[in-house]
């Protein structure tokens, strides 16, 4: 008996201990990534939408590319614009707030102090599109594919997840690695797409597939021909349609994006009213391209509106894993070639700013000299850093505008000598007498006019760059694969960097086909930089952090950085009404509206540019879809960019429900399908102005 006494008396004592180690913890509405939330467990609906907003109509999009398959959260295929609106998350975020989740799917959240696990509490309400409800296996299942079959992302974004399990009828418990704390874990953990295990039971879910992959979110795929167009509909009885994060959003019935393999006649179908809303990216586009009848008349509405989004970095990228980038002098010196500032004046009529953080337009961008907070981060790294680091601001190479960059070109070339290359015959050959020649990649004609300049001021330099634009499908693969030497990459960036930096620029991605580590960065401080990132314990150790982040990737040389702009270029056909709150992340598109006046405006009343119908829809094209939540048309990027910009859901094109979009891709010129183009709409006139005269 007292042994049992004894032993009884253990189990009380451990059972108090387990308690104590793991107090109880009360569910709540929200979490946030630092500080509260902003909106509380009562509130009716974000502040930026119209909570009585009209529902119906159609809206059309358009996107530049190609699609061959619905299937998003794998690397095989290349995924339509609108990827997203057919699939649900456990929590969605709020677009005027830096990082904060509120529940979708789940109607309440759980989480120790130290962020160890979390908890949701899935809604009963919650249902698939056929009428299933969602359950915990569902949600087990799809972290657990996701990971195993899904893109490289997903491995790295919740390679800290330890296991799922049911803890409830309804609930589902995630717990994390113990090995440093991550804050972020639960947040992105509520990003997860919840996926139907029954669905995909007898289906390959790492192949492509044309068949419309079910969902639970507020609209459905209805309609599509692979290339040419996807046609997405309102699910009527959306069992979140109610929910105070969906109030006032996904207005419209149908969205429709039709598919246009160039830049410039995708304008002129807008021009057309072949579609009605487009975003502009392009400078010249926006500065030439819209004096047309329509706008004078006020049909269409042309418009800039200004965010606080962070804009990363877009840039020349180089693939170091290519032994001819391997010598960061080489990679700095390839920089004073390219001259920013003749291109803003030449080519893009001056609009943009050029970046010089990979957290530019935002707060986590270094500046001056590093901080006492950054140096106790740099300090214990000083031996495996650029010494610059500590010394210098970073500031890409510059230039007066006149195109003549000969002192650029000096200073290139005494960085080309350190680094053991000579000149010989005028080329530039290293010690074995090989040339240095490289090839850029481009999947848009548009950007050859970028990117022909730069190739020159190369060749002065002895150096032979060769310029291969291929179609989406074959860059995709190539990039994919890493087969390139350099091309123009975006990473988007939120106002609360985490685990995602682990995908960009980790070494544990460096080698992951279809991954986004596209320079192939593997550098231990890097690494360690990232893991201080993720950890942050509050707000100003999140900047401390990031900006000693931002100073050694930017003295690696990694890229050429190239430009950003603070605000939204946007034109509209004026048949649409919009809340007149934007918040910081930008205008939200699925918060607009069609006016129900608008719809007695036949297409018809709107063909007032110069391409025909018909010709318009010849262009099939690449995606560039928005994300889950509350998504944004995106700007034309000049690839398939990061869809971790702001935590967004991974198989995206552009970032999610935040709306944090990557940088203005530019990409002005004229390609032979504009030429095409005009040829046909010459022939066009002249044939209606002969059956004039005939009569």
């Amino acid at each position: 008996m007292p042994k049992i006494a004894t032993f009884v008396a253990a189990l009380v004592l451990a059972a108090g201990t387990a308690v104590a180690a793991e107090p109880a913890v009360s569910p709540t509405h929200a979490i946030a990534m630092h500080g509260e939330p902003k909106y509380g467990p009562d509130f009716k609906h974000f502040a930026y939408v119209n909570p009585d907003a009209p529902k119906g109509g159609e809206v059309r999009l358009h996107a530049i590319g190609t699609f061959d398959s619905l299937n998003p959260f794998i690397v095989k295929g290349q995924p339509p614009a609108g990827a997203a609106l057919p699939f649900e998350t456990l929590l969605t975020s709020s677009a005027d707030e830096a990082f904060t989740e509120y529940g979708l799917v789940a109607e309440s959240v759980e989480m120790p102090e130290d962020r160890s696990w979390v908890a949701f509490t899935l809604r009963p309400e919650a249902r698939f599109h056929d009428g299933s409800p969602i359950t915990v296996d569902d949600v087990v299942w799809s972290l657990e594919t996701l990971k195993a079959k899904g893109q490289p992302f997903y491995r790295l974004y919740y390679g800290s997840v330890r296991k799922a399990e049911q803890v409830g009828e309804r609930k589902v418990r995630f717990t994390f690695d113990g090995d440093g704390e991550n804050r972020e874990l639960p947040l992105i953990v509520g990003q997860m797409p919840i996926l139907p295990k029954k669905y995909w039971e007898n289906r390959a879910f790492d192949q492509t597939t044309l068949e419309p992959p079910m969902g639970s979110g507020p609209y459905r795929v209805a309609a599509f021909e692979p290339g040419r167009h996807i046609v997405y509909e309102r699910v009527r009885d959306y069992w979140g349609r109610d929910l105070p994060v969906n109030r006032g959003l996904y207005n419209f019935d149908r969205v429709r994006y039709d598919y246009y393999r160039d830049t410039t006649v995708a304008l002129e179908a807008f021009k057309a009213g072949q579609y009605d809303f487009r975003l502009e990216n392009e400078s010249k586009k926006w500065a030439t391209g819209y004096e047309f009848p329509a706008v004078r008349q006020g049909q269409v509405r042309k418009e800039r509106i200004d965010n606080d989004r962070p804009t990363g970095m877009q840039a020349y990228a180089f693939n170091t894993r290519r032994p001819l980038f391997q010598d960061p002098l080489v990679r700095q010196a390839l920089a004073y070639a390219f001259d920013f500032e003749w291109t803003n004046q030449s080519l893009f009529h001056g609009q943009y700013t050029r970046t010089s953080s990979f957290f530019s337009n935002s707060e986590l961008a270094s500046e001056g000299l590093p901080s006492p907070a950054e140096l106790r981060l740099l300090e214990p790294l000083r031996d495996r850093v650029p010494p610059e680091v500590f010394t210098k601001q970073y500031e890409p190479p510059s230039s007066d505008g006149s195109g003549n960059i000969r002192g650029n070109l000096r200073t290139a070339m005494d960085l080309l000598r350190r680094a053991g290359w000579t000149v010989k015959d005028g080329r530039l050959v290293d010690a074995q007498g090989r040339p240095f020649a490289f090839e850029i990649l481009l999947n848009q004609p548009t950007w050859e006019r970028i990117t022909l300049p730069f190739t020159k001021n190369l060749a002065r330099l002895g150096i032979t760059a060769s310029v291969r634009t291929v179609d989406s499908a074959q860059y995709k693969n190539r990039v994919d694969s890493f087969d390139f030497d350099m091309v123009v990459d975006v990473w988007g960036q939120s106002l609360s960097p985490g685990n995602e930096q682990r995908s960009f620029w980790g070494s544990a991605a460096a080698d992951q086909p279809g991954g986004r580590n596209t320079v192939g960065i593997k550098n231990p401080a890097v690494d360690a930089l990232i893991e201080a990132v993720i950890a942050a314990p509050d707000r100003d150790d999140l900047i401390a952090r990031t900006r000693a982040l931002d100073r050694v990737l930017l003295w690696n040389h990694y890229v050429i950085p190239q430009w950003h702009i603070g605000y939204d270029r946007v034109a509209y056909w004026n048949k649409f009404g919009r809340p007149d709150v934007v918040p910081m992340q930008g205008f939200q598109f699925f918060a607009w509206w069609i006016e129900p006046q608008s719809q007695a405006v036949k297409p018809a009343q709107r063909q007032t540019g110069l391409v025909p119908a018909a010709m318009a829809q010849e262009y099939p094209q690449q995606p560039t879809t928005p994300g889950g939540g509350a998504p944004t048309p995106a700007p034309i990027t000049p690839m398939t960019p990061p869809p971790e910009a702001h935590k967004a859901d991974p198989y995206e094109t552009a970032p999610a429900g935040e709306v944090v979009p990557t940088p203005a891709a530019e990409s002005p010129g004229v390609s032979w399908w504009t030429w095409i183009g005009a040829a046909l709409a010459v022939v066009v006139l002249l044939a209606v102005r002969y059956m004039r005269q005939r009569r």
